[in-house]
Order: C-alpha cells, then structure tokens, then sequence
C-alpha cells in the first residue's frame, strides 16, 4: 500500500446507519462512491414502490441495498491496517519487556587523525566559493587519501584539544569512546622522540604524528571521561622487504601511550580495509595479505596491551547499498575467511550514501528524501547485512559501528541541520534494537557532519539530541509495544538514573499529520527546528537551544504532562520521561 495516504474523519449517515472513523482518502472516496450509487438505487427502489402503492413486486427476503451498502462500507473501514488508522494508541510502560542492552558508552565520537596532525580533510560546502585556500605545510602535503580528487580536502591546522569548550562539550557527552583513526591513520608515522619532527614524512608514509599530538589524545581522553579507540600505520612505510607488516611503528604508540598515563581501550588493525587502496596499503593488497596480517598484529597486540579490546574488521561500503571506491573494494566475507575468528567485537562502518562532494558516486541522497521511509531505513538494511556476516564467521560477537554520519565524504549541505537529527536517533535507536553495542559519530567537530561547528565548537542541532539521549537513555534496551503510523518511530529506554522508570522516544518524520498516544504523566522534550528544518538552530519545547555568553550548556528541562492522549506534531522529535513506569526490567 501507498505509504504517501492523507488521513481524515468520515461519518457516513443512511438508514439511521453511522459510520465514523479516521481513515483515508483514498479509500475513503471508493465508499463514498459506493454508498452514493446505492443511495440512488435505494431512492428508485422506494420511488417505484410508492408509484405502485406500495405493491412493488419485492422478494419477501429483500434486504435493501442501504444495509448492504452499509456492511460494505463497514468491512472496507474494518480491513484498514492498524497502524493507517487514527485511533489513539494507549502504552503501558510498566509492561515494556527487556530486549537487549547497550554499552554505557553506547553513543560516542570520532575525531579524525587528521585533525590531530593537521592535514587536509574535507572542505565544509561554506568554504567551496572562498579564495584560495592557504597551503599546507611541507610535511603534510600528501596527506590526502590515495587517487582522491585534492579539491575535495582543506588544509586544518592541528586541531586545539585543550580548548575549554570543546572539551565542556565533549564531557558532556560522556563516558563516551574518543575514537582517533580515519583513512589518514593508515599512513600515518609517529615520530617518538621530543626533537623536531622531520620536514617530510619518512617514505612510505603520508604523515607525522608528534608525541605532543598524541599526548594532547590522552588528556583530552581523560579531562572528557573518554576511553580511546585507534587504529594502526598499515601503509608501505610499515612493512618489510616482502611486503609483511611490522609491529615497531605499533609498539612505540602504545608504549609512549602508556608511559603517558593512558590506555588504548580498543583498536583495529586498519582503518576500512575493504577500501584499502584509497588507505596507503601496497598495491595488489588483497584479502590473502589482510589475513597475513593479522596473524602478526593479534598476538602482538595481546602480548603489548593485553587489556586492548581487538575491533574488526573494521569493513565498510557493502551490502544491499554498495559503495564504490577508486581502486576497487575487498570483500568483508573474504576477509573474515582469510583471518578467521579472531577479532573481539566485530566492528564495521556505516555510510548509507554518499555526499555531494563525491559527485556520480552512487547511493546519493537529497535533502527531499530526508525524512523518507527508504532513506530513514537505510542504516537497518546495512546494519542487517554486517550482522549477518558476524552471526556466520563471528558468531556471539558485539556488534560496533566504529564510524558513521549521515553520508561519506564529509557529509550532506543539511547534515549540521535538524534535518539531518531525524536520522541520527532513528539510527541510534533502531540499531541498539537490533543489537549494536557502541555507534562512534564522524565526527565531533569536523567537516558538515561534525556534531560541533569546527571553527566555533558551537552545538549543531545533532549535538543537542546526543545530549538529551545522554540525559535519559539508559542501557537497558526495552520493546515499546507500539506499531506507529507510516514515518513516525517509537524507541523505549529504560530511563536513566531513575530504577524502574522508562524513557521513551517518538519520532514523527511526516511533515504533514501529528501521530497521537495515550500515555501516563510524563516528563516531555520536544525537538523541532527553529525556521525551517534546514535550520543549524533547534528547539527545545518552544525555546531556541544555545550556550550562554560564558558559553556554558543551559538545562535541558521537560514539560510536565497529565496522564492522557498526548499529540506529536509533525516533523519533531519527543522524548518522553517516565519516571513512575514502575517497569520491573528497569529496576
């Protein structure tokens, strides 16, 4: 059935026969037209027995039509899926059952390798008509991924990790992991000594990293309640004379790490393998030698960190929503057959497009489709493919998205819109439904996609929905017992630091009807966008979301409301705090 179908209230009145209900157009102009020709009929019918005296010639059994009209119109109303109609739907939280859990750092961030040397990553769509860009220093020249077009990327200067409100945010967000890897990671050379670092990356690297660089990780990691996730040099600069990877470049990063006073808390091997052309790795690299290589970094890894968590592998561009990338892609289900099971959590990365900076790249996407079904149910289908090569070659393994925003490239024009948050919790929530332990945003604050604008660290509105999850989801993942209209999504929570009550989220991605519940007293936080939802302003139960002039976050309080039928207007976002569910899971 259509799922684009307008809804409106009928009553049908013939024979002192009435019919009321919410139904829709569609259908509801075939049973007006039913119900008009047998109107007419009927009226002939009476008119012709009047003429006659009432001695028409009628079967004795004769039903009228009008009744038979009736029924029709009856069964038609009656055979309306559930969730097409307007009836008011009635949730009992108490009864909302245990399906799962998520990791306490379930919601976390990437911040690119890049953005910590310094280097050229991709450009934000305001700077594409500026002047000329200033020229990147001589080191890092060649720090663009492999047979990508230069225009694509802007040279950044080292990102300031000591900045007071980036670091006020990100705590916020926390306990969160700080993953620091990207397709820059792969070819990148850490140079382990407090001389300055060479004018050029050694050869067959495309990088430098400073142990003051990384040193700005740790303390990050720690002033953020961050937990950090990397990924290692995998490039020609790490290997030998017959192309096998060696571990010096590994060991050095996480014995500084440790010496240092941190701890990586999980890694894999490379960034995006499937994609490993584009990431520095040899030429003819192949699933074979993926295999090879990780039968050298698992037992080093284990005997250098024991305490690592080892993610991968790491694979990313599959499925039924396949990306293509110059150089060509590996396959996930040969990699794993060439490694085995050895990973600890299978992880992968989930982009379900590309963005308009990758032009004639396929899957791309329109700020239109936005909050479309299909592009809403993206995330589900990729995620469906990835869990079912775990369940066969890793069975019993979490589930990590390492990497993900709404699309490749450095994201969409509307991804630091609130049109874009729609998104970002349908994903969240459906994938912790289905079983993903940890999502790990690309990224904090860079690029369109960044959760915070990279110039300013000023919230966008995908950081202010972050925060609320943070504020009221809890781990515990719960059925919320509701099947919603077409477009409209329901996820239930146990709610955080409450035992026994449940957060519940309702996402209304149609723009034109309101979808309604009855529901018990509530704590509400209703998102919308501020003009328009291509808006970088979002707002919170009727008041725009900003720091204050110290720059500080401001509360993020709920509306009381009465136990009853609660309306959810169109295109908004609601969090719901139920603090008195008395839900036995939750307690």
């Amino acid at each position: 059935m259509d799922c684009a179908i307008i809804f409106e209230m009928t009553q049908f009145t013939h024979d002192d026969v009435s019919i009321s209900y919410f139904t829709s157009v569609p259908l509801l102009d075939s049973v007006r037209s039913v119900m008009q020709t047998v109107a007419q009929e009927d009226a002939t019918t009476r008119t012709a027995d009047v003429v006659h005296g009432g001695n028409s010639k009628m079967n004795k059994n004769f039903i009228p039509r009008s009744y038979i009209g009736a029924v029709i119109a009856l069964l038609l109303l009656a055979y309306i899926p559930p969730q097409l109609g307007g009836q008011v739907v009635s949730v009992d939280p108490a009864r909302m059952p245990r399906i799962g859990t998520v990791d306490e750092r379930f919601q976390s961030y990437n911040i690119e390798m890049v953005e910590v040397v310094g280097g050229r990553f991709w450009k934000p769509y305001a700077d594409y008509a500026a002047a000329k860009q200033a020229q990147p220093p001589a080191q890092q020249s060649g720090a663009a991924p492999a047979g990508l077009d230069p225009n694509l990327f802007q040279y950044r200067p080292p990102i300031d990790l000591s900045n007071s409100r980036l670091r006020t945010l990100a705590a916020a967000l926390g306990p969160a992991y700080v993953r620091v890897s990207g397709t820059w990671a792969n070819s990148v050379y850490f140079h382990n000594s407090d001389d300055p670092p060479p004018g050029n990356a050694p050869a067959g690297f495309n990088g430098v990293l400073t142990r003051k660089e990384w040193n700005g990780v740790i303390d990050f990691a720690h002033a953020v309640n961050g937990e950090i996730v990397t990924s290692f040099a995998s490039s020609v600069g790490t290997r030998d004379a017959n192309g096998v990877w060696t571990p010096e470049q590994a060991r050095q990063l996480l014995n500084f790490t440790k010496g240092a006073g941190g701890r990586i808390a999980a890694a894999e091997f490379m960034n995006e393998p499937t994609f490993a052309a584009i990431g520095g790795a040899p030429k003819g690299y192949g699933a074979g030698a993926f295999g090879r290589d990780i039968a050298v970094f698992r037992p080093f890894l284990k005997q250098a960190s024991p305490g690592t968590v080892f993610l991968g592998p790491g694979s990313v561009g599959e499925g039924p929503l396949a990306m293509t990338m110059r150089g060509g892609t590996l396959k996930t289900e040969d990699l794993l057959k060439a490694t085995g099971p050895v990973f600890d959590v299978f992880s992968y990365h989930l982009y379900a497009a590309a963005s308009e900076r990758c032009k004639g790249a396929p899957l791309a996407t329109t700020a239109a489709a936005a909050l479309s079904e299909e592009w809403l149910s993206r995330s589900e289908k990729i995620g469906a493919f990835y869990a079912d090569l775990r369940d066969r070659y890793e069975p019993g393994k979490s589930l990590w998205i390492t990497e993900t925003a709404d699309a490749a490239c450095g994201g969409n024009p509307w991804a630091s819109t609130f049109l874009d948050t729609f998104r970002y919790l349908v994903q969240h929530a459906g994938l912790g439904q289905r079983g993903v332990k940890v999502i790990m945003h690309n990224t904090l604050a860079a690029s369109d996609y960044g959760l915070l604008d990279e110039k300013t660290f000023e919230p966008r509105p995908n950081y202010w929905a972050a925060l609320l999850w943070r504020k009221l989801m809890g781990t515990t993942v719960l059925d919320p017992k509701l099947s919603p209209a077409p477009n409209v999504y329901a996820y239930a929570h146990c709610l955080r630091d409450h035992p026994g009550g449940v957060a519940l989220l309702i996402v209304n991605a149609d723009q034109q009807r309101s979808y309604d519940v009855t529901l018990p007293a509530t704590q509400r936080y209703t998102l919308s966008g501020g003009r328009e939802l291509q808006d970088t302003m979002v707002v919170l139960n009727g008041n725009a979301l900003r720091l204050d002039a110290n720059g500080n976050l401001p509360q993020l309080t709920g509306e009381a409301t009465h136990a009853g039928r609660l309306s959810f207007a169109p295109a908004t976002i609601t969090f719901l705090a139920i603090a008195n569910a008395d839900n036995s899971s939750c307690r």
